[in-house]
């Protein structure tokens, strides 16, 4: 009897493979900038404890790369106006938006902050758009984590379709 003999093929020699990924500048950009919104919060009234939700691990912001909060501007990107604003507190908002770097956007979170809320008085301002210029609006008193989650995720649907321009962040 006779043994068999294995049979091996022989592998045929490996071509070198040239793997690359080809993309525009500003969807690479817009990529990086999606997932890398730090917010800087402007609390004010009682939206504050669902700001505090949406930033709790339940609805976990870190996943949307909005988790960490700066509280300086020049360190954000994204403005949370979270609450009433007074007429007195007005010019400090807008220093605050004035010194955070480009780009910037700003969010209007709840009822107070999109239109006054139920402040219909001298005090309270009817809507931070007479202060600041406003990217997004989250509506409810107070907004539910859910819709602040989906209001991040379209912004962050925004960013990546802008046209990014690197700019320099003059003090």
């Amino acid at each position: 009897m006779s043994a068999a003999i294995p049979i091996v093929a022989a592998a045929a020699p490996r071509q070198p493979t040239f793997d690359f990924v080809t993309t525009k500048k500003d969807e690479i950009v817009g990529w990086a900038r999606k997932f890398s919104i730090f917010p800087y919060p402007f609390v004010t009234a009682c939206c504050g404890m669902e700001f505090m939700s949406v930033s709790s691990t339940l609805y976990d912001t870190d996943r949307f790369g909005a988790a960490l909060p700066r509280f300086t501007p020049r360190q954000s990107d994204l403005l949370m106006v979270v609450g009433t604003i007074t007429h007195k507190q007005a010019p400090v908002l807008q220093r605050v938006y004035e010194q955070m770097c480009e780009p910037k956007w700003v969010m209007a979170f709840g009822a107070c902050a999109t239109s006054g809320g139920f402040y219909e008085n001298y005090a309270v301002v009817q809507g931070i758009d007479k202060v600041v210029p406003v990217d997004i609006y989250v509506p409810g008193c107070p907004p539910r984590p859910e819709t602040v989650i989906d209001a991040i995720m379209q912004l962050q649907d925004r960013i990546a379709r802008d046209h990014h321009v690197i700019v320099k962040c003059e003090f």
